[in-house]
């Protein structure tokens, strides 16, 4: 049996977490599974199956670092000490190592091992995801020479793909036909999706009025200020619907402050985190993810499957509802965003969800399976 390990920043609620967990677990009885984690305490831990095997380097979560901890102190820490981190607390003679996330994992992971395959999972617009000022820019060039290290690199969107192309366009030793080929769209457990997705919901929702949910991680690159902007225009003129964001992140509190200065604390929701957000997702009369940009959306399939409409800004989030009748996408800045809710609201409550079959999710898991041993 083949020792697989995956490395990804932690398991705590998010897409790439969400589908990391959803592959081990259908990989375990085929493969000796380890995940490494950087952070520990992650809340979807426990739903690993109990064959796979957890380590971390750090056995404290993320939320419970210190600013200085989160932003300098651990990313320079795995930067620097990589080499000496990897040999320490991961070098384990595995087949295959798997990092299943851009960034610091993925550092860490390039360590030099004769005797192991290395994979890279891109998740994200590589052109965009980091920011564009100097901190950025450094992290692009040591990057350029981390991927020259790995032997495939796996895009969970052809967008992905195109703009690491544009990112790297002189990445040496990296065949861009051979990248070509390694477009593997993300997995998810349908089945698991709609069983929780008939739980109970903390909150409920207005009945008397349109209901919108979007589940995203309270960071500049989701929007959720444009959005609260957009959302105060729309009450001012009588259009009156409820706004659920289901998430957490660095910009909690400047966001609660906003919907305060707006006064639509009634009306504009942040839930926080929700281990479970697939009631409220299929109880909303829309879903929405109306980022500056996104890697795939993996949220988004999550809203397919419980047959929800669907609104979208034009990201790469694009290829996620691609055939998907029940779907809007507008253009990507505050005007397109506000005539194309007005309209939705003006026209009433949705009543056309149905149970959409998606792509076929074994089909997926066979390709992971095959970049694995071939």
């Amino acid at each position: 049996m083949k020792k697989i390990l995956f490395g990804i920043t932690s398991l705590g609620l998010g897409g790439a977490e969400r589908v990391l967990v959803d592959i081990v677990n259908e990989l375990a009885d085929k493969y000796d599974i380890t995940i490494f984690t950087i952070y520990a305490k992650g809340e979807l831990e426990k739903e690993l199956s109990r064959n796979i095997k957890l380590k971390s380097l750090f056995k404290v979560s993320y939320s419970e670092l210190s600013k200085f901890q989160k932003y300098v102190a651990m990313p320079l820490k795995v930067l620097l000490l990589r080499n000496k981190i990897y040999n320490k607390t991961i070098k384990d003679n595995y087949d295959v190592e798997i990092a299943f996330l851009e960034g610091p994992i993925t550092r860490l992971l390039s360590t030099k091992n004769n005797k192991t395959k290395k994979l890279a999972w891109i998740h994200n617009d590589i052109l965009c995801v980091f920011g564009n000022g100097i901190k950025a820019k450094l992290k692009k060039h040591i990057d350029k020479n981390i991927y020259r290290k790995y032997e495939k690199l796996i895009f969970v969107s052809s967008d992905n793909l195109d703009k690491f192309q544009k990112a790297y366009p002189n990445l040496k030793n990296v065949k861009q036909e051979d990248m070509k080929k390694e477009v593997i769209y993300n997995y998810i457990n349908k089945e698991e999706v709609i069983k929780k997705a008939e739980e109970t919901q903390n909150k409920e929702f207005d009945k008397n009025s349109i209901n919108i949910v979007t589940v995203a991680r309270l960071v500049k690159q989701k929007a959720i200020d444009r959005l609260i902007k957009v959302h105060k225009k729309l009450i001012g003129k009588n259009l009156i619907h409820n706004i659920y964001v289901i998430g957490d992140g660095t910009l909690k509190e400047d966001l609660q402050e906003q919907i305060k200065m707006n006064k639509v604390e009634k009306t504009f929701n942040l839930l926080g985190k929700k281990e479970n957000p697939y009631p409220y997702i299929k109880n909303a009369d829309y879903f929405c993810l109306l980022s500056y940009f996104e890697g795939y959306g993996m949220v988004l399939e999550e809203a397919k499957i419980l047959g929800k409409s669907i609104i979208i800004t034009d990201t790469a989030a694009r290829e996620a509802v691609k055939g998907y009748k029940n779907s809007l996408i507008l253009d990507n800045n505050e005007d397109a965003i506000y005539e194309g809710l007005k309209k939705i609201i003006m026209n009433g409550k949705n009543t056309n969800d149905k149970k959409i079959e998606v792509y076929d999710n074994k089909e997926i898991i066979k390709e992971i399976i095959n970049v694995i041993e071939k």
